[in-house]
Parts: structure tokens; sequence; C-alpha cells
């Protein structure tokens, strides 16, 4: 964890990373609730469009009933976070090589947070494509 840790420490910026741990989502969530970050969730499995991921992601994050479900309404959604948050995204492979348009457009959405903008790590786990994102070690 201690990529992760660095990350909720501060001392290395938050961005979306392939992540290879196999702690349990409640210890993850727990050691991220510590830090004083919020957490998320998405179990990725069998979402495998555009549409499911987005759906998905508004869950996972809770985001309000007025969330439009496309690319603007989550990089404007993600600005209104309370705060940094975690979001492990588990089973992300599928989406990732059966999308390959807008997997990496989800990717750079999740990615690039204004100054201004609470920071966001995203956490893929599992099994997906080595040279999608980078490894958080």
């Amino acid at each position: 964890m201690s990529g992760l840790a660095a990350v909720l420490a501060g001392r290395r910026t938050a961005g979306v990373h392939r992540w290879e741990s196999a702690l349990d989502v409640d210890d993850v969530r727990a050691a991220t609730e510590h830090a004083g970050w919020a957490f998320a969730h998405l179990d990725g499995a069998g979402r495998e469009s555009l549409p499911d991921v987005l759906r998905a992601l508004g869950e996972a994050l809770a985001f309000p009933a007025h969330y439009g479900q496309n690319l603007d309404a989550l990089n404007d959604c993600l600005r209104d976070l309370a705060g940094p948050t975690v979001l492990l995204w588990d089973a992300w492979g599928g989406f990732a090589r059966a999308d390959l348009r807008w997997f990496p457009v989800v990717v750079d959405v999740l990615a690039h947070r204004g100054d201004d903008d609470p920071p966001i790590e995203v956490l893929l786990r599992g099994p997906g494509p080595d040279d999608a994102v980078p490894l958080l070690d």
C-alpha cells in the first residue's frame, strides 16, 4: 500500500493508476477514511460500455440525481466532490478492452483535475491492459 499511502499523505500526486493489491475493499476504505479521504468502490464486472460505466461511476461516487451520465456531467460532478476521494475500480479491464475509443477519454476526465478541484485517486485493480495507465507501486 506504499504508493497509496504516499498519495493519501500528499507526497505523490493523485491520478489514475493500475493497482496490484489483494486488500479487501473494507480495508482499503478504512485506510482511506483514516487519512481523511472519502472512499468509493466500483465493481466494473460486466460494465463494458460507456453508458454502463458512466452510470456506475455516478452510483459509486454518489453523484446527485441530476447527474447527466455523460462526460461533461462526469467532469462537473467530480469538481463538486466534497473533498479528496479514492475510487477503487475493480474489474476495469473489461471496459478498457471492449471500448478502445472511450476508455482513454474516461481516464483523461478522471485524471485531469483543476487546481481548485478536489483530488481524486482512481485505483484500477485487476487484470487489464498494462499500457493503459501507470502502475501505482
